[in-house]
């Protein structure tokens, strides 16, 4: 995080917005729309440290349940917590809900109604916004997950941090296209590509890329995690066994086409040490291209709370790896992970023919505050 003043800033905004948003709410919305103080306790806590990016319940209030002026408060307290790229891209990777259905048929699916839903975006507020103790709110629907966590009003934790994009290529008049994460995806490969051949062959570490991210959704991503297959990244079975029938084809058809044998599920699996190509490694211009490739993480909240000056430092940098699987042609199905201290990124590109993009920033270390709650609870709590 940056200095106290700027996250007390933000954190401030996001007090206000978080208030002014409950405030509009009648009991029983209020009811969905809260939940527990967090805390250290993993019981208690567990609801705030839940999080999906796949259409299932996100847990909170959706702006279906919500009127225009509260859905427009909500989406202040959103953007409290963006930058104004990030916000653009949320909001973005929302409306894509709409071109989804369109290219699926405006089908049912999912146990719902409509099964591609813009509206279907969850908000939720945990403890009590203020400039005191301990309160957070979290922001979930199809691609979007957004967690965050205030203590003594200063923002603490701002991870994990999911945008994904379905599809990551649109259409648009004038044979433009649609590319909200495009970015984020031709930074990397623009990198991996301008390795020479040594490099290159340390950096990828697979000809083929994984179904997913491997982390996936968990809360405490361990050494030796792999993806988890589609039907585990929901929060619950569907109601409907013929719904749910769907799901698990869908799921085993996805993991039959990845088609990896046990070794080669092992070169991908999380590991304290990072695998691939160190930033020490590289050379002026390609620190540079990380240091972009970064900043489509990092940027995604206010300057004031982004952890991207931190790579001003040529040490900082250096310990940042790059890793990659699958071929580096444009439009092939591919992977990559950034990983240091501090710091694990990862993108694929893999479904619908690599035009369904997933990215997720994290911080192993502090993924929803949990080492600043565990400092606070011994600070707080005689023994």
């Amino acid at each position: 995080m940056s200095d106290g003043a700027g996250t007390r800033a933000t954190a401030g905004a996001m007090a206000e917005a978080a208030r002014e948003w409950l405030d509009t709410l009648d009991a029983g919305q209020r009811e969905r729309a809260t939940g527990h103080v967090p805390s250290a306790d993993g019981d208690t806590d567990a609801e705030r440290r839940r999080w999906f990016y796949t259409p299932t319940d996100h847990g909170g209030l959706t702006f279906h349940e919500q009127l225009p002026p509260q859905q427009r408060a909500a989406m202040k307290l959103v953007g409290s917590g963006l930058s104004r790229a990030a916000y653009v891209t949320v909001a973005t990777v929302m409306g894509l809900e709409n071109v989804l259905d369109h290219s699926e048929g405006f089908v049912a699916m999912f146990d719902r109604t409509r099964g591609r839903d813009p509206l279907m975006y969850y908000l939720r507020v945990f403890g009590e916004p203020g400039d005191s103790g301990t309160w957070g709110w979290r922001f979930g629907g199809h691609h979007v997950s957004v967690n965050m966590l205030v203590v003594d009003g200063e923002v603490v934790a701002t991870t994990p941090c999911f945008l994904g994009a379905d599809p990551a290529t649109s259409e648009l008049l004038g044979e433009a296209t649609l590319r909200p994460l495009g970015r984020v995806e031709d930074l990397a490969r623009d990198l991996v590509r301008s390795l020479p051949a040594e490099l290159r062959g340390r950096a990828v570490l697979l000809d083929k890329a994984p179904p997913d991210v491997v982390a996936a959704n968990r809360t405490d991503p361990q050494e030796g995690d792999n993806w988890i297959p589609l039907a585990g990244i929901w929060r619950g079975r569907f109601g409907s066994d013929t719904e749910q029938a769907k799901l698990d084809a869908a799921s085993e058809a996805i993991e039959e086409r990845a088609g990896f044998t046990g070794p080669e599920q092992d070169l991908l699996r999380l590991s304290r040490s990072p695998r691939g190509v160190p930033a020490s490694a590289l050379d002026a211009a390609q620190r540079e291209m990380l240091r972009d490739l970064l900043g489509t993480y990092l940027c995604r909240v206010p300057e004031e709370v982004s952890p991207m000056t931190r790579y001003d430092e040529a040490a900082e940098l250096d310990r940042v790896h790059v890793a990659w699987a699958g071929p580096l042609d444009r439009g092939a199905p591919h992977y990559y992970r950034l990983q240091g201290p501090e710091l694990l990124i990862e993108w694929d590109n893999t479904q619908r023919g690599a035009n369904h993009a997933h990215s997720v920033w994290r911080d192993p270390s502090s993924d929803f505050g949990l080492d600043v709650l565990g400092a606070h609870r011994a600070a707080h709590h005689l023994p």
